[in-house]
């Protein structure tokens, strides 16, 4: 038994691009743990974010590590290019990896952590082989692609199954949660096993920002998870 202590990652697709300095100093400022980043192509998802210059122009104003999440095909062609524009999590979707273990090994030698997303249609159970050189697993629980989504409910079975596939073997998996997270669900996502959780429209939409972040950090952070 152990005492969860869940980080909070906004997602910069929901900040003002025309302010975005302004967003990165507010999430620097706040007691948010880490900078989600989407990079998206038009293909692997229907929209296409922002590229690898952006990426850079906000790692020189960021002051918490970027969890770099590619909605991409063929991400190995960019995980070099996502460590020199200042990724510490790189994360690719299992979806989108012929050779997933490759693609994993790879991340690790470039110095960043590895991270798996899983769109919500897609077992958790996929994850067997590899689940021991993984570590992060970004379960969407929303369609990709686009903001403001409405969150799929079968997202806490999906961690909870997570959870158990990692248990015993990979206890340091951290499970984060991607899509329609609010301070009605973070709870339960908690509860369930949930470690991470990207929060975009949620935060940036919102009127005091840096208070809707301090209000997720702050959920049921005493709780026990057996």
């Amino acid at each position: 038994m152990s005492a969860i202590k869940h980080l909070i990652a906004p997602s910069v697709l929901a900040a003002d691009f025309a302010n975005l300095s302004k967003d990165i100093q507010m999430v620097n400022e706040s007691e948010a743990d880490w900078f989600h980043i989407d990079i998206m192509d038009g293909v692997f998802v229907p929209n296409i974010s922002f590229g690898f210059p952006v990426m850079h122009a906000i790692s020189k104003h960021a002051t918490k590590p970027l969890d770099v999440h590619l909605m991409i095909v063929d991400p190995d062609r960019y995980l070099k290019t996502c460590k020199d524009n200042g990724a510490e999590i790189i994360t690719v979707h299992y979806e989108a990896c012929t050779h997933l273990h490759r693609t994993l090994a790879e991340i690790k030698e470039l110095g960043c952590k590895a991270g798996v997303a899983l769109n919500p249609h897609t077992s958790v159970q996929l994850l067997k082989d590899v689940i021991q050189d993984i570590d992060l697993v970004c379960l969407m629980s929303v369609n990709p692609g686009f903001g403001g989504q409405k969150f799929i409910e079968h997202t806490y079975t999906k961690i909870r199954e997570l959870r158990a596939l990692a248990a015993g073997t990979n206890d340091n998996l951290r499970i984060e949660i991607d899509g329609g997270v609010t301070t009605a669900n973070a709870a339960k996502l908690i509860r369930a096993g949930a470690d991470v959780l990207v929060a975009g429209s949620f935060v940036f939409n919102s009127d005091t920002p840096k208070e809707t972040i301090k209000e997720l950090k702050a959920i049921d952070t005493d709780i026990q998870v057996i």
